[in-house]
């Protein structure tokens, strides 16, 4: 059996959003590099960009 990992050695990230931090989750596993939201609130919160700038 695999030896537990406590959550104060998983990594972190800041949400883009709300700037707390949060930390690794097993359905981000492979995705990790990609995700930038603490949550899916947050997610559609997001700042969009101004019109001039994409």
């Amino acid at each position: 059996m695999p030896k537990m990992r406590r959550k104060a050695d998983l990594p972190e990230k800041t949400c883009a959003t709300c700037g707390r931090p949060f930390a690794w989750r097993k359905k981000w596993a492979k995705v990790w590099d990609e995700v930038r939201y603490c949550s899916e609130r947050c997610k559609s919160q997001r700042k969009t960009a101004p019109a001039g700038k994409q």
